[in-house]
């Protein structure tokens, strides 16, 4: 496995922070739909995570396949280490 620098993993786990949130927001905002604030927070951090990925995937590489993520010259997709290694 490719070895990375500690910023990495510190990027990582920041955006796998905001991921959390965001699910644990979906879960509730499927049960209350009508909370305006929750709905503002959920942006909130859907907006941040969509920085902090542009962030990483600049630094490191894709993280998202199927159209998901660009990829950089050459093809980077299979740059180790892949998510669930982290």
């Amino acid at each position: 496995m490719k070895q990375l620098p500690k910023e990495f993993y510190a990027a990582m786990e920041e955006l796998q922070a905001v991921d959390f949130v965001l699910v644990d927001l979906t879960l509730y905002l499927d049960t209350h739909p009508e909370d305006y604030d929750a709905i503002n927070q959920f942006n909130q951090f859907a907006k941040e995570r969509r920085r902090l990925k542009k962030v990483v995937e600049s630094m490191y590489g894709p993280l998202q396949q199927y159209g998901n993520s660009y990829s950089g010259y050459p093809w980077n997709w299979d740059d180790s280490p892949w998510p669930w290694q982290i």
